[in-house]
């Protein structure tokens, strides 16, 4: 899986969220001021070049498309950030993650609802 710069992250959220645009679609996501039509166009072009996103062409417009899929991106990310900062252990996130959010309780009783049924769908 590819590493993304955080201009390139941000293009690839646009991207997900409207699945398909040109350009100016990409460009109107951001929220105001937005950045300069040239300075997204040279994210893009880089992650075209990274096999990022591919498109397809109109004319003289391309129309763009996340070759990666969201989820495999984040679950690349996450195990990323488990290993580097939480010496690969999914525990220590956990820990890290439910002590320093600031959850609310019934987010707390949803989180353990969902270890629960992670539980008995193992134990099957």
């Amino acid at each position: 899986m590819i590493e993304l710069t955080k201009a390139e992250e941000q293009v690839m959220q646009y991207l997900w969220h409207i699945e398909k645009g040109f350009l100016k679609d990409i460009v109107e996501q951001y929220p105001e001021p937005r950045p300069a039509y040239t300075t997204v166009s040279t994210v893009v072009r880089v992650l075209v070049k990274k096999k990022a996103i591919g498109f397809n062409t109109y004319g003289k417009v391309n129309e763009y498309y996340p070759l990666i899929k969201k989820t495999d991106y984040s679950k690349k990310y996450m195990k990323n950030l488990v290993q580097n900062f939480f010496n690969n252990s999914q525990q220590q996130f956990a820990s890290f993650f439910t002590k320093e959010s600031d959850l609310s309780v019934s987010e707390l009783e949803e989180l353990k609802a969902l270890i629960d049924q992670q539980i008995t769908e193992k134990k099957k």
